[in-house]
C-alpha cells in the first residue's frame, strides 16, 4: 500500500524498526521539551501529514518500551486517523506513572499501524441469533 506523506518535521519519516514490524515509529516534533506530570496528558505534534487510501485507517498505538519503562501511553489507544483527515498527526500521551516524564524533540512517542476496514450497514432487527455465550460479557467467560 502506498501512502502519500508530507514531512514538515525536523526528523526522518517514520520507519519500521525491523523487517517484520507492523508499526512505524513516529517522533515528537516539538520546539521545547514537554514535561508530563503524573496523570497529566499532552498533545504531541509530529510534523507528519498523511493521505491514507480510502478503506484504510491509520491507528496510533503506544510504544511498549515507553509504557513498560516509564508508564507513558497513548490516551485514546488506539487512536484512529481517518482516510479523509489531512491535518498534522498528533499523539495524545498520558503519564500513568508516579514520576514526571519529559518528552524531548525527536523522541519516538508512538507507532502507526495501517489497517483495512469495512464500513457497516445497519440492518434493523427485532431478534438476534442465539449463541452459546448469549448476553454474557465483562468477564463472563471466566478468569482462566
Amino acid at each position: 500500500m502506498k501512502v502519500k506523506v508530507i514531512n514538515q518535521s525536523k526528523h526522518a519519516l517514520p520507519s519500521y524498526e525491523t523487517s517484520a514490524s507492523a508499526g512505524l515509529d513516529v517522533r515528537a516534533n516539538i520546539d521545547a521539551p514537554v514535561e508530563l506530570k503524573p496523570l497529566e496528558r499532552a498533545l504531541i505534534k509530529t510534523g507528519i501529514f498523511l493521505e491514507i487510501p480510502e478503506g484504510y485507517e491509520c491507528q496510533v498505538r503506544p510504544r511498549s518500551g515507553l509504557a513498560y519503562k516509564n508508564g507513558i501511553t497513548v490516551l485514546n489507544s488506539p487512536g484512529t486517523i481517518d482516510a479523509d483527515y489531512r491535518g498534522e498527526v498528533g499523539v495524545i500521551l498520558i503519564n500513568l506513572s508516579n514520576e514526571p516524564f519529559v518528552v524531548n524533540d525527536g523522541e519516538r512517542v508512538a507507532q502507526l499501524v495501517f489497517a483495512e476496514f469495512k464500513q457497516a450497514q445497519w440492518v434493523q432487527a427485532d431478534v438476534l441469533s442465539d449463541t452459546e455465550r448469549g448476553e454474557g460479557g465483562f468477564g463472563s467467560t471466566g478468569v482462566k
